[in-house]
Parts: C-alpha cells; structure tokens; sequence
C-alpha cells in the first residue's frame, strides 16, 4: 500500500510541473534563455521524481530480500540436527 501511495504521489508531482509548464510555456518562449530553463527544469524535476521512485522501489526489494534470507536462516535453524552416520568397521 505504501508504494502505491509514494507511486501515486510520484505520479501527482510529475502531472503538476507538467501543468506548471504548460502555463509558463506561453511567457518563457519569447525568451530563448528563459525556455530552456523552463524546459531543463521541467525535465530535472520529473527526472528527480522518476530516479527517487526507483531507489523506492530498489530499497523495497533489497527489504524483501533480506527478510527472506532471515526467514529461511530461521527455518534452517529450526530443524532438528541429524546425527553423522558413524562409519562401520
């Protein structure tokens, strides 16, 4: 639920700078200098917001990963130890 909510809020962030953009757009093409900066900065916030989901995303991976390991660390260590075989003479 948490990742569909941060995804979500990801998702709302981009739609707003792109909204943003567009009302800014009319102003700044009259300017080169001021375009481009409205464009590197539309494209750096949405970049920002896209590289920030997937480190989410990687984290939330790397947690399950290790709560796997522990898991299985626990089943291991749960059952019960078989004896060595002793060897015959």
């Amino acid at each position: 639920m948490v990742s569909a909510l941060k995804g979500l809020g990801y998702l709302v962030s981009t739609i707003s700078v792109l909204l943003l953009g567009i009302v800014a757009w009319k102003g700044a093409k009259e300017e080169p200098l001021l375009f481009a900066c409205l464009l590197a900065g539309m494209a750096a916030s949405v970049t920002g917001m896209g590289l920030r989901w997937l480190s989410h995303r990687l984290s939330e991976k790397e947690k399950q990963a290790i709560k796997a390991e522990a898991e299985a660390a626990e089943d291991r260590a749960a059952r019960p130890a078989i004896a060595p075989v002793q060897g015959r003479s």
